[in-house]
């Protein structure tokens, strides 16, 4: 399987281009974060509605968040051979935005409650840890 899910941001404007066939192509590149110190570079190439939708919408700096699949071609240029890999963008969307409260602390309804071992949807019986089989 080859699929792609990245979420970025745009280090190029998308440049938008008909071939002679008629179809629309779109290229540009994104940057994602691998850690927090480290950034990836990858070669984006879109289709159709999805390269129309991209440029439309999209601009260098912002956001985005693709699925796609990798690509590799080779060429010839001045004697050597090289190797590219792009992503074909099968879909783009708007990043998903995070919260805008400021304090980055949980709420207190927001905290995670304490698990205990009954349920109290069960009918029975709570139930025994001891009684389990591992």
């Amino acid at each position: 399987m080859n699929t792609v899910n990245l979420t970025g941001n745009l280090t190029r404007d998308p440049e938008l281009r008909h071939t002679q066939s008629g179809k629309t192509l779109c290229r540009c590149g994104i940057a994602v974060n691998r850690t927090k110190d480290t950034v990836d570079f990858f070669n984006l190439l879109a289709w159709d509605k999805t390269a129309e939708f991209i440029s439309q919408w999209f601009k260098k700096g912002n956001g985005i968040e693709i699925v796609g699949r990798l690509q590799s071609s080779s060429y010839e240029k001045d004697g050597v051979k090289h190797t590219a890999v792009d992503v074909v963008v099968l879909s783009a969307e708007f990043p998903k935005s995070k919260p805008q409260d400021s304090d980055s602390t949980p709420r207190r309804e927001d905290k995670p409650q304490p698990r205990s071992n009954t349920r109290d949807d069960f009918d029975g019986e709570p139930i025994d840890p001891n009684d389990m089989p591992f």
